[in-house]
Formats: structure tokens, sequence, C-alpha cells
């Protein structure tokens, strides 16, 4: 794969962050985690680790052990996972000085994720990374990615109404995510960080770079409301839907 694209400039309203696999790369902490489930619940790690990235601890106990696949059970497990893993969690390259830059800038965004609260803030506490004041998780909506009501909930949770969501950056790097954000009407920038490249492009993102390093905050315009990003190195060929530049 070539990520070579001439760098280019699109404008938006707000930025939705998926968490883990676009802000940090959990994955050794992960693998520990569903070892330790799956041998508790009687299931093959390995059958829930090939389907697992992207969604909802509970949308999987569902399938798999139905009778913990409860609130109680799922918040005590997840916050449990930072506290014995913190050290296998990393940053995305790029995540933190990006994050950094839109505070800075005081620009729209937050993170909607498919992990519980206690787990999403275990990570940020862990990492010392910023604490977005409308955070979207697992709990707060019925239906986990590739459903749409979790990035729309995000949107909502910013101020912004549905006809601006063509106006909304998701930055996501898996195919579930990916999904979800496009079926929420909004702009979706692929991550190849989780998965092959070939498979954040079958989700069919607007965008697909190979990690956050790629984009940065050019200018921001209070009056309107907007954040203009450049993204350099991205995928070629790649459909861009916005405005460019060379």
């Amino acid at each position: 794969m070539d990520y070579t694209a001439p760098p280019f400039e699109v404008t938006f309203k707000a930025l939705l962050f998926d968490m883990d696999g676009t802000i940090i790369d959990s994955t050794a902490a992960v693998v520990k985690h569903w070892h330790t489930i799956g041998k508790e619940i009687g299931v093959d790690p390995e059958v829930i680790l090939q389907t697992s990235h992207g969604r909802r601890s509970i949308d999987m106990l569902k399938i798999l052990s139905p009778e913990k696949a409860n609130w109680e059970y799922v918040r005590n497990m997840e916050g449990l996972l930072p506290k014995l893993h913190g050290g296998d969690a990393v940053e995305i390259p790029g995540a933190r000085s990006l994050l950094d830059s839109l505070i800075a800038a005081r620009a729209r965004w937050t993170i909607v994720t498919s992990g519980s609260e206690p787990l999403v803030n275990g990570w940020l506490s862990v990492l010392k990374l910023p604490q977005p004041s409308n955070l979207v998780t697992a709990e707060s909506v019925a239906n986990g990615k590739p459903d749409p009501a979790c990035y729309s909930l995000g949107r909502e949770r910013l101020g912004l109404p549905p006809s601006d969501s063509d106006q909304i950056l998701v930055l996501e790097d898996s195919p579930a995510g990916i999904r979800s954000g496009k079926a929420a009407g909004c702009k979706v920038l692929g991550l190849v960080t989780s998965h092959s490249a070939e498979q954040v492009r079958a989700a069919e993102p607007d965008w697909i770079v190979r990690d956050l390093q790629s984009v940065s905050l050019v200018r921001v315009d209070e009056k309107a409301g907007t954040v203009t990003l450049r993204f350099a190195d991205a995928l070629t060929p790649v459909a861009v839907n916005g405005s460019e530049s060379t």
C-alpha cells in the first residue's frame, strides 16, 4: 500500500474519536483480558478476539455467555483491565499532539467508544490523556457499532444538529466503527492501526491514513465554528470528498 497522496485540507465543525486503535493501542492488554474472560466463561479466547475489536463487550457476551451480559459484570471486568494491564497500552502515534492542538484551539471534539466508562476513564488516567466532557461510552446507547446511534449521540452532545452530520469527522480504525460513522452521515477517516489496509478500505471510509501522525490542525475559524485539518501521507488512490490542496 502506498501512503503518498499529496497533502490536502478539509474543514469540519467537530471531531469524534474512537478510543482503542485510534487514540491508544491496548491490543496486548485486551488479548490478556479476553484470555482471562474466555477461560471464565468457557469460550476459546481466540474465537472472541477474531470478532471483538470495535464491538461492545456486552454485545459479545450476549452471544457467547448471555448470563454475563449485564452492565454490572461488564463495567467491573473492563474497569480492571487498565489496573491489571496498564503497562501494556501505548498511545497511537500523533494522537496526543492532535488532541492537545484541538484543546488549545477550543475545537469541538469528544470520544465515542465501544468501551465502558470505567475502561475509558481508566485508560485516560493511566496514559494521562485529556478527558473530554461529552464522552460517549458503551453504556450510552442501546445498540453498539456498527449501529450509528453512538456517533449520532456524539454529534448531539457537541450541540450540532443532524444537518451538520456531513461536517463532522469520525476517526476510526475498525470496520465496525467506520461503518457506524458512515451510517451516522459523518465523514470518516480510517486508520490502519488494528486492521489491514484492505479491511479498512472495504468499510469505505472517506480517507485512509496509517495513524494520526498524518493529521494536523491548520487553522481555526471561531466565527464559523470550524477547524481545518491537513491530511498528509494518505493512502493512494483515495477518494477525497472535501476541499484539497497540495
